[in-house]
């Protein structure tokens, strides 16, 4: 191969020492140092700028002579010195950060929310986040100054990029996150064409490594101003389709505060689990958009309050402010991260008077769950929806664990179709995930009549069997009190023998259907033969009496409908033998 001489650095007659430069060559667009082996005095030089050499031959003659100096390379770098190139870099970082963009931060201040680099910096762990497409802008040249845009549209309104969260509790490997946040301060949040190309950047990532993803939705949906790509409609986005992909694969974590409109809302509803503020609006619209249908005139805050939508179950999680969505988000990756090495549980002999002495007194079973789950180890999820049925993740003994409860504070702990609906997609959720299940039982069966059928409620009772025979994951079901009918082998996998054990307190009651019902059904004629309204009614209370002696939880043990009557003091450990088995 030839080379080209750049430079010739000696000249004849003088001492070098080792390593000191002697000629500069060029091949291949690439420049090479030829430097003394050894230190010497320069006899000859064979070469001069702009010759033309050949491997292997000679460039310089040296006569071996001891000679005191420094190498080129001997001295040291200044470690604190900044190359212009690198200052340069470090500028345009800076332009993004909230201590050069004052005016945005106040306007956060005043909506008394943080910004999105607060965000994420409460979330991942400090020192963990690299950052993609940092130094992205708008795709708005056409229309916009370079330096408008590295000023206003700092990352193109997305921070994005891969962090620890929960790596103190669970360790670098299992805790690799990624993490996208809409930036609300640069261009509403809305969803511009580099942002998007960020989006599918991350996702793939995402599913490649297979890892979870936060993220902050806050934003207005599509932004029609980008002007530097041919887009038409732009529905060939991707970044759609590939978050859709990923559930299932990976947790999905949405956190939201402020204004969730149109794509963002769409992102956001994708995910496993929502958090949101109290100061959330989140709709498949916004304001701009219901105008331009003809819809009418309506101001952000009309649309999609945060209480409806917890209502309605929109939103998993409900919180007062961003801090606590943060908290909340750590703490709900955290179940899918690992086991925890220490715990504590309150006096599980407590449980023992959980559920009253009269059969008809309701209780709190949330006071249950809590005594008999690890403390300060349960997140209840969908909380305002589906009120009948309570979910939570919870742990036993620093184990991740799923918690489905009837609320028999809620028509009696009957389950209707939003009850139903909310049960089966936990079961999803915790099957796709490893997360054994725990079934605490008291329903008087699915909810009935006229208006309960209105809702659809056969489809979605019946998703109930469906998921429970689904499931791989280790379950049991324990009876608090009340076990009738469907609902009640609903609560089981859709039979009590599905389980690996199905156990009761001592205060169970069990039946095809309800007690009083069933005797007012099965002994109609005899009761409307009484006429004597007070005998009738004494007849009544004996027939109800003798069912519930034969419904009791100690005489369907006797016939082997149980596995076990227990003491409630010992369910924990009852558990733990079921999640021994996790997959």
């Amino acid at each position: 191969m030839k080379a080209v001489v750049v430079g010739v650095r000696a000249q004849i007659g003088q001492e070098v020492a080792a390593g000191q430069t002697l000629v500069i060559l060029e091949a291949m667009k690439m420049e090479h140092v030829v430097a003394a082996d050894r230190g010497g005095i320069v006899k000859r030089i064979f070469v001069r700028a702009e010759s033309i050499v050949d491997a292997g031959e000679p460039l310089v003659v040296l006569e071996a002579a001891q000679v005191e100096g420094a190498a080129d390379g001997d001295v040291a770098a200044d470690v604190e010195t900044i190359r212009p190139d690198l200052a340069e870099v470090n500028e345009r970082h800076a332009a993004g950060l909230d201590r050069n963009r004052p005016e945005a931060v106040a306007k956060r201040r005043k909506t008394g929310q943080r910004t999105a680099r607060e965000n994420v910096a409460d979330l991942v762990d400090e020192g963990t986040f690299v950052e993609y497409g940092a130094l992205v802008i708008a795709a708005q040249r056409q229309r916009r100054s370079h330096e408008d845009l590295v000023a206003r549209t700092p990352a193109d309104g997305m921070i994005a990029g891969i962090g620890r969260v929960n790596g103190a509790l669970f360790g670098d490997r299992r805790t690799q996150t990624v993490v996208t946040s809409y930036d609300y301060t640069v261009l509403a949040g809305t969803q511009g064409t580099m942002n998007h190309l960020k989006k599918d950047r991350m996702f793939e990532i995402a599913e490649q490594r297979r890892l979870p993803v936060v993220l902050f939705s806050e934003g207005g949906g599509g932004r029609p101003g980008d002007t530097d790509y041919a887009i038409v409609a732009g529905l060939d986005c991707r970044a759609f389709q590939y978050f859709a992909e990923l559930s299932g694969k990976v947790p999905l974590v949405g956190v939201n505060s402020g204004r969730c409109f149109a794509g963002n809302a769409a992102l956001l509803g994708s995910c496993d689990v929502v958090i949101a503020t109290k100061a959330s609006n989140i709709g498949m619209g916004g304001p701009a958009m219901i105008e331009g249908g003809g819809l009418g005139v309506f101001a952000p805050e009309e649309i999609g309050p945060a209480e409806a939508q917890y209502r309605n179950g929109v939103i998993d999680v409900l919180v007062g402010d961003d801090a606590e969505a943060v908290d909340a988000a750590k703490r709900y990756l955290g179940y899918f991260q690992g086991d925890l090495a220490t715990w504590e549980c309150a006096d599980q002999r407590l449980l023992r008077s959980a559920v009253p002495e009269n059969r008809l007194r309701v209780y709190d079973v949330f006071e249950a769950i809590d005594t008999l789950m690890d403390e300060g180890s349960v997140l209840e999820l969908r909380g305002g929806f589906g009120v009948g049925m309570i979910t939570a993740l919870a742990r036993i003994e620093g184990k991740p664990i799923g918690v489905i409860a009837n609320n028999p504070r809620h028509l009696g702990g009957a389950i209707d179709g939003d009850a139903a609906d909310k049960a089966s997609d936990f079961m999803g959720l915790c099957n796709t995930f490893g997360i054994p299940l725990v079934f605490l039982c008291d329903t008087p069966g699915f909810m009935v009549g006229p208006e309960a059928e209105e809702t659809g409620l056969v489809k979605r009772a019946a998703r109930l069997f469906t998921a429970g025979a689904s499931l791989t994951v280790p379950f049991c079901t324990v009876v608090l009190r009340k076990g009738y009918g469907l609902g009640a082998q609903s609560m089981a996998g859709g039979s009590f023998k599905a389980p690996v054990f199905t156990v009761s307190w001592p205060t169970g009651e069990f039946g095809g259907m309800g007690l009083e019902g069933a005797v007012r059904l099965g002994f109609r004629k005899e009761l409307e033969s009484i006429e004597d309204p007070e005998a009738r009614a004494k007849m009544f209370a004996q027939m109800v009496a003798i069912a519930y002696e034969r419904g009791k939880a100690i005489n369907v043990a006797e016939h082997f409908e149980l596995d076990a009557v227990i003491d409630p003091a010992d369910t924990r450990r009852w558990i733990l033998t079921a999640m021994k088995e996790r997959r």
